[in-house]
Parts: structure tokens; sequence; C-alpha cells
């Protein structure tokens, strides 16, 4: 059980028999009475955002969570397939619950997915990927509108700016967590 003194930003807990995490915390001391702990929740399973304020005596049911190693199959209609790497089980993701992270999915790729009560609600994906660039347009030297990237699309369809030496069928690695490129990959 945690105590309201052990709430902080990234905490993820369990309300109403639903898992939450905690992303904005804000501790009060009022001159007289208890220490107020104001919490902004989101639902891991809605996305529901919730204001609520705690007392220091408040207690909390830590979320039954589990991160499964899983392999990256396909995807059909709105649904992510992935494999269990121990006992070969499937499962399913929505696009909502995938969100951003399906511009880095190919085929094969190995992703952590984060099980409530044994039921599929999160990915969390590797930081770094290597994907290969598709289109690359020239770069126009002297274009300072630009700056000194160019734009690229990447096999799974993700749009990025790079610098102006990637060109076409090369591999570059992409930081997950921002979107960014880092470098290219030596063949």
């Amino acid at each position: 059980m945690y105590n309201a003194s052990d709430l902080k930003k990234g905490l993820k807990i369990q309300i109403e028999e639903e898992p939450y995490v905690i992303i904005e915390f804000q501790f009060s001391k009022p001159g007289k009475g208890q220490a107020l702990y104001r919490c902004k929740l989101r639902n891991m399973i809605s996305g529901v955002i919730i204001d609520r304020t705690y007392r220091s005596g408040d207690t909390f049911r830590p979320a039954d969570l589990e991160e499964r190693k899983m392999q990256y199959l396909y995807n059909q209609d709105d649904e992510f397939w992935f494999m269990d790497l121990e006992n070969y089980e499937q499962v399913a993701l929505s696009a909502d619950q995938v969100g951003d992270a399906r511009n880095y999915m190919m085929d094969n790729l190995e992703v952590d997915i984060l099980l409530f009560e044994g039921r599929a609600i999160g990915i969390t994906l590797p930081n770094f990927v290597n994907l290969e660039v598709t289109r690359a347009d020239p770069w126009a030297k002297g274009d300072s509108v630009a700056g000194d990237t160019k734009p690229v699309t990447l096999e799974t369809g993700y749009e990025l700016r790079v610098p102006p030496f990637v060109e076409e069928g090369d591999r570059i690695t992409v930081d997950t967590r921002t979107g960014e490129y880092v470098t290219r990959v030596k063949q």
C-alpha cells in the first residue's frame, strides 16, 4: 500500500478498480491542518484525466501491472497484434492504445506490452529504432528557410527532418521518445 506521502509524478495506482498514472503533482501544507496532495491522474485504459486532492492519511493500492516482452506481428484495421515471446499467445492493442508508437512499428520489432490484470493496455518501445528512408527529396543548397535539414519519409510512413546528406535507401536511427533523427546507420 502507498501512503499519500509516497505520491509523485509517474506513480501508478489503482482507483475504483482501474489503473491511473499521476501526470501532475503538487504538495501544499496550509498553516493549520493536514498536508494536501493535489494530483492530476490519467486513466491508463480510457485516457480520461481527473483531478483529485488527497490528505496525508490517505492510502492507495498499487496498480496490478505487468510488463511482458512481445514481438510486433502485423496490424489489421485498427488493431495491432503482438506475440508473447514465452508462450506464443497473441494479444491486440487498439490504434488509440498504440498512439504515436505506430510511427516506428515494423515487423518483428520487440516491445514491452503493459498488462493490467492480464489485459493489454499499453506499449513501451525501445528508445531507438533503425528504419529505412523510402523517400528523400534532394536538398537545395542555399535553402536557408528550411535550415540545414530536409524532409524524408521512412518505411513506416513517418515523416521527419534529417541532415541533407541522408538519401533514399539509407537506414537511420530514430529516437522513439522525441521522434527525431539520431544518426545514419553504417551499412
